[in-house]
């Protein structure tokens, strides 16, 4: 973020980040669901479902958050991809790489919201900072999770 943004747009910018990071998190974790194969199907094909469903409800928590901040949020594929370090699924993954790659996600989301709730408590707009902080709360548990299953 740069020198010349304010500390509102900053916290704009971190919430349409986690817009974007969200958004595509949910799109690779579609492509998660439809193609794992193997011996933990069913397993992993619930669990990304859960996953995905997870995602939807925070995209839409924080474009209205980033609404009700006063700013605009992130809508596009396009925006998505410039705004996120996440990457898309590649394709051809076994369960394994889609796993490990989530535990990525995740662990890359939780740094990301780490510096988005201090943005926030700076503002002393606690709303933003209690909905991250729960965010936060659910991907740790996802990360240890994720990393429990991979052994």
């Amino acid at each position: 973020m740069t020198a010349q943004m304010t500390a509102q747009d900053q916290l704009q910018a971190a919430l349409n980040r986690q817009t974007a990071n969200w958004s595509l998190l949910g799109v690779k974790l579609h492509h998660y669901h439809w193609y794992v194969k193997g011996a933990q199907f069913f397993t992993l094909h619930a669990k990304f479902e859960e996953l995905y469903n997870e995602a939807a409800a925070y995209v839409d928590e924080l474009a209205e958050r980033v609404l009700a901040v006063g700013g605009q949020p992130a809508s596009t594929m396009r925006q998505y991809l410039a705004l996120s370090e996440l990457q898309e699924a590649r394709g051809g993954e076994d369960a394994k790489e889609m796993v490990g790659q989530l535990v990525k996600d995740f662990t890359a989301i939780g740094g990301e919201l780490k510096e988005a709730i201090t943005a926030a408590e700076e503002q002393n707009d606690q709303p933003t900072a209690d909905l991250l902080i729960g965010i936060r709360s659910s991907v740790e548990k996802h990360v240890w999770m994720l990393t429990a299953y991979l052994g």
